[in-house]
């Protein structure tokens, strides 16, 4: 299938895609996870005996990765395959999450990729996303043709969501605050209708897995063992207690006493913006939504908060708009040029 603009957000945490499907706006998500695939999986002889996972074989640079919403988020020591690194779009890692975003929107021609990346790290490495993935390519099946990329700011990708669905409550005629709370990162981007401020805008390492590895240290010093932080991050999402050698152990105390992780990042936010009584609200998205919104709420008590419906999937959806609109305004320019 060809594609006119395909946009994937490829996450810390989780990587998500929005595409056309018709008139409407197709989107996927699964774990940024990717282990070395297994030669000879056992899940495979099953004979209809148990579920297939659902996850496809992506080979970069001569090895194969499994990629996918079945994807294991555990392993027997610990490393389940996800990269938590500023330069996690240089990986092997990254172009496999990307082959398999692909593959299963079931796209082989592209115009135009978007791609984001959190607000510190544009300036490092956008040249080299443009450059990656710019091509002809094979993950094992079949050739890819990409024609352009386009990297833009993260938060970017939540703003223009608001901008499209959030009505009357994104005011073109003053400024708003958008903080994206990652897995590994948190982005805010200060923004006059589409205009960036530079000086109030930024982001750094403290997303989401930051408050799970805090966790995962708590239980460790009680229980005197470690505990993979992908399950604890499951558990909190699905509101369970932590199956831990045969015990259930509750994860709401230790919430608390991480806080103290979210605080830190949200100061760091602050200084960064300053003031803000010249904001129409700030806007909240991202898979760490949940763990942010007290903190945020009380260091801008002031200001209103809007939460992005479906968080997980603004940026996505908002990177496809803004392709599309780019490749439109350059389809005009050269049609009234030639």
């Amino acid at each position: 299938m060809k594609a006119s603009v395909f946009a994937v957000d490829v996450g810390y945490g989780n990587t998500k895609s929005a595409f056309r499907m018709g008139s409407d706006i197709a989107t996927q998500m699964f774990p940024s996870v990717a282990p070395i695939a297994v030669s000879d999986a056992v899940s495979g002889y099953s004979q209809g005996a148990s579920h297939a996972r659902k996850v496809v074989p992506i080979e970069v640079d001569g090895t194969t990765y499994e990629i996918g919403p079945g994807v294991e988020l555990s392993s027997a020591y610990g490393n389940a395959g996800r990269t938590l690194s500023e330069d996690f779009c240089t990986t092997p890692n990254y172009a496999a999450l990307l082959g398999g975003s692909l593959y299963f929107a079931n796209v082989t021609e592209v115009e135009r990729l978007v791609l984001g990346l959190p607000v510190h790290t544009i300036p490092k490495y956008s040249a080299h996303l443009r450059d990656a993935f710019t091509g002809k390519f094979n993950f094992g099946h079949g050739e890819i043709r990409i024609d352009t990329v386009k990297v833009v700011p993260q938060p970017l990708g939540a703003l223009v969501s608001f901008s499209e669905y959030g009505g009357e409550r994104f005011d073109r005629e003053n400024a708003h605050l958008i903080i994206d709370v990652g897995y590994f990162t948190t982005d805010w981007v200060v923004a006059h209708g589409f205009t960036m401020n530079d000086r109030r805008s930024g982001g750094m390492p403290g997303g989401a897995s930051h408050f799970y590895k805090n966790i995962s240290d708590l239980i460790k010093k009680e229980e005197k063992d470690p505990v993979d932080v992908e399950r604890i991050d499951r558990c909190l999402r699905e509101k369970k207690p932590l199956l831990f050698y045969g015990k259930d152990i509750d994860l709401a105390p230790l919430l608390e006493q991480s806080q103290a992780i979210v605080n830190t990042t949200v100061k760091m936010m602050q200084n960064s913006v300053g003031r803000t009584d010249d904001l129409r609200s700030i806007v909240l998205t991202g898979g760490g939504t949940s763990l942010y919104e007290p903190a945020i709420r009380a260091a801008f008590p002031r200001t209103k908060l809007e939460i992005l419906d479906t968080p997980s999937y603004a940026n996505a959806k908002g990177f496809l708009m803004v392709g599309e609109s780019t490749l439109a305004r350059e389809r005009k320019t050269l049609g009234a040029a030639a």
